[in-house]
């Protein structure tokens, strides 16, 4: 088959496509799914990188959507069927077949794209225990949560499912994105300067944190979320007040450096550093995440944006789009 594998860690060239890779075995308690789609998330970018480590030689991705195409006897006990639509969150989805076990199915609602459907597992779940468990309840319904680059791809989504939830968002954004992020309904957006030849904020050309305690009365956000890393997470925590949480969920701009722990004691900070897998580590927690989206989506209160859809054979140019900070939405491959 067809897939895109990284065999040696690096720069996006190293995402190499290859037409003559194993098509997976199906699994005894599993499907074979004919791929569609593929998600590009940072986290793939870090894989190839090696800045998270792999054994080598390895597919790139980890969110798909497409149609079964075998089922083993334990999946047609469960349910499944050749020809149902499904999307999905294993490691290796850059190729036209991926082996998936029943545990990691998510059946797609009738009528919904199957690239929006594709965007779900991943960022669209990520989004989602950001907003509802990530932050411990520190933050509650009517509290300001902060969302750094709503912009862009999953902190789009997550200022969205904030405000379904009943919190009072300040989003941050560049002026190239302006209109992606005025659409995501913030009670107050902060829009910063594009960085030198990108479209991506310039973290430096405002004061976020003084904005944040003017816009919340000088109380400041109870929460955080920040996918951006180097660049922000002194604002962010600049930004909290009393007994707040810096949701630390990404490196777009880098790592966030080791810090001594005091430097939370002026107003009794918390932190946590979260993984997705974590907040789905299970069947029944998974399917409830991933039908609270996909009813929001189909209800229209959660509008998903694909920027762009790459073919498969252009791996790397998807890496390098989505490193660059340019893009407004979900960005995917095409598989078929």
């Amino acid at each position: 088959m067809k897939a895109a594998v990284v065999r040696e860690t690096g720069p996006a060239e190293n995402l190499v496509v290859e037409t003559d890779y194993p098509v997976p075995a199906l699994p005894d308690d599993g499907v074979i799914v004919a791929n569609e789609y593929a998600g590009i998330n940072f986290i793939d970018t870090y894989h190839r990188k090696g800045l998270y480590a792999r054994d080598m030689p390895f597919v790139g991705g980890q969110e798909g959507s497409g149609t079964i195409a075998a089922v083993s006897d334990k999946a047609k006990a469960a349910g499944y069927a050749v020809g149902d639509k499904v999307a999905y969150s294993i490691l290796q989805t850059y190729s036209e077949f991926a082996a998936v076990p029943t545990g990691k199915l998510m059946p797609v609602p009738e009528g919904l794209g199957m690239d929006v459907a594709a965007c779900v597992p991943v960022q669209g779940l990520t989004a989602h225990y950001l907003t509802t468990d990530a932050h411990a309840g520190l933050c509650k319904p009517g509290d300001w949560m902060l969302i750094h680059g709503v912009g862009g791809g999953t902190c789009q989504w997550a200022a969205q499912m904030a405000k379904i939830q009943g919190y009072k968002v300040i989003g941050t954004t560049s002026e190239a994105k302006r209109e992606v992020a005025e659409a995501t309904g913030c009670d107050e957006l902060i829009v910063l300067k594009n960085a030198p030849g990108a479209t991506f904020e310039d973290y430096s050309s405002v004061d976020v944190a003084a904005r944040v305690m003017e816009v919340t009365g000088g109380a400041g956000a109870k929460a955080v979320i920040d996918g951006i890393g180097l660049a922000t997470w002194e604002i962010s925590l600049a930004s909290l007040g009393r007994r707040g949480i810096f949701v630390s969920f990404g490196n777009a701009s880098g790592t966030v450096p080791a810090f001594e722990p005091l430097k939370l004691i002026g107003k009794s900070l918390f932190m946590t550093r979260p993984k997705l897998l974590d907040y789905v580590p299970d069947v029944p927690s998974m399917r409830a995440r991933s039908e609270e989206v996909f009813g929001w989506i189909k209800e229209g209160k959660l509008k998903v944006g694909v920027d762009r859809s790459f073919k498969l054979d252009d791996a790397a140019d998807g890496h390098k789009y989505l490193e660059s900070g340019a893009s407004t939405g979900k960005v995917l491959y095409q598989i078929k």
